[in-house]
């Protein structure tokens, strides 16, 4: 029986012409902690192949106050190591403003732009996405603010986060330069990115998946629901096989999709971070892979 396997090998961001590798670690828990633990945490995401590192102006905000403070913190970095940006693909995103809560207007977005480069203490961004869509801006609108990110060499390339795919279609159309990513929720307990067409149009359109929440919100290393013990047994059951964890096999699952999703691994555990490249000491077979899609929907396939 044929078997599906995983390279680790770099792949392209979509048509950004960046070279990314195939999991990338993301900064939603990386503020509150000293420069030196963050920059800790930074080289064992390197260490563990990790070059592609994912922010947003809105991590570390809780609700009351904290807003920039990821970007903060990995500034401090920068400043205290010399040439550690220069190893990574960055991205961020912006649009998220509480307590309005989205702003994608042209003026908002260039500033915010800005002010994420300030934070971070860089030139440039090699990823800006557009956190969540903006109802009342004018994709017309958002896609000017992104062609001129480009233009002014802030920004590499562009992308959206949490966009349908009649937004993305729609924006796309407006926009001079290519949308390389979307960014959705994706994972063995939420799979819509699949059949809403999402996955549909980032294949046919060459555009990059970035998959957050690969464990479904910490519910599938900690399963309550009878979907999601149904869900973590299959997954149990080849991670034994393969003789990784049951995170390793779900950040796999996501990956063996033709589409490539690429998991943001949300982890602030250097040991976790470690344990990365078993990922890809997974091979599915078919049977494997949609018993775990069987034991998501809680039906059998047509």
């Amino acid at each position: 029986m044929s078997e599906i396997a995983l390279s680790p090998d770099s792949r392209p961001l979509g048509k950004s012409g960046i070279m990314v590798s195939p999991i990338a670690w993301g900064m939603w828990r990386f503020a509150g902690r000293s420069a030196d633990e963050a920059r800790a945490l930074i080289e064992a995401a390197f260490a563990a192949g990790i070059t592609l590192f994912d922010t947003a102006d809105i991590y570390g905000f809780d609700g009351e106050g904290g807003f920039g403070d990821a970007e903060l913190l990995l500034g401090e970095v920068f400043a205290a190591t010399p040439g550690l940006r220069d190893r990574m693909v960055l991205a961020t995103k912006g649009g998220i403003t509480p307590p309005v809560p989205y702003d994608s207007s042209r003026e908002y977005l260039m500033r915010a732009l800005d002010n994420s480069l300030r934070r971070m203490r860089v030139e440039q961004v090699d990823l800006y996405q557009i956190h969540r869509p903006d109802i009342l801006a004018h994709p017309q609108e958002v896609a000017r603010a992104l062609d001129d990110m480009v233009a002014s060499g802030k920004v590499k390339a562009v992308g959206v986060s949490n966009y349908s795919v009649d937004q993305t279609r729609t924006l796309a159309s407006f926009l001079t330069v290519p949308l390389v990513s979307q960014q959705p929720e994706f994972s063995a307990l939420f799979t819509e990115p699949m059949t809403n067409g999402l996955f549909d149009q980032a294949m046919k359109h060459d555009v990059a998946i970035l998959a957050w929440s690969p464990l479904g919100g910490g519910r599938i290393a900690d399963p309550g629901t009878a979907q999601e013990r149904a869900v973590a047994a299959a997954l149990d059951a080849k991670a034994e096989e393969a003789g990784v964890s049951r995170t390793a096999a779900a950040y796999a699952w996501i990956m063996a999709h033709p589409v490539r999703a690429i998991p943001i691994v949300g982890t602030q555990n250097a040991q976790r971070i470690a344990e990365i490249g078993d990922v890809f000491k997974v091979k599915w077979t078919r049977t494997e892979w949609y018993d775990v899609l069987v034991a998501s929907r809680g039906e059998k396939l047509p």
